[in-house]
């Protein structure tokens, strides 16, 4: 019996990773699009700190984007294992 259902859950599980790749993908998407809007208005308010905002929205985006490149690497990890 508890072969058969993991034999059952063993043909989603190709299915299940690519899921978790799109939806880590589109997290990751937002995310950056919500710190350039917040940066581009905070640039708008205060234009003398603009090259401060920027360097910030750079290291943000860039730790958004690793979480998210970390997030499709375990989702494709776990499609060959």
């Amino acid at each position: 019996m508890l072969a058969t259902i993991l034999a059952a859950v063993a043909e989603f599980l190709g299915l299940g990773a690519c899921i978790g790749a799109g939806i880590a993908a589109i997290g990751a998407g937002l995310g950056i699009g919500k710190i350039g809007a917040s940066a581009m208005e905070a640039i708008a308010r205060q234009p003398e700190s603009a090259g401060d905002i920027r360097s910030n929205m750079i290291v943000i985006a860039a730790l958004v984007e690793g979480v998210a490149l970390f997030a499709v690497i375990v989702c494709v990890l776990a499609m060959f294992v």
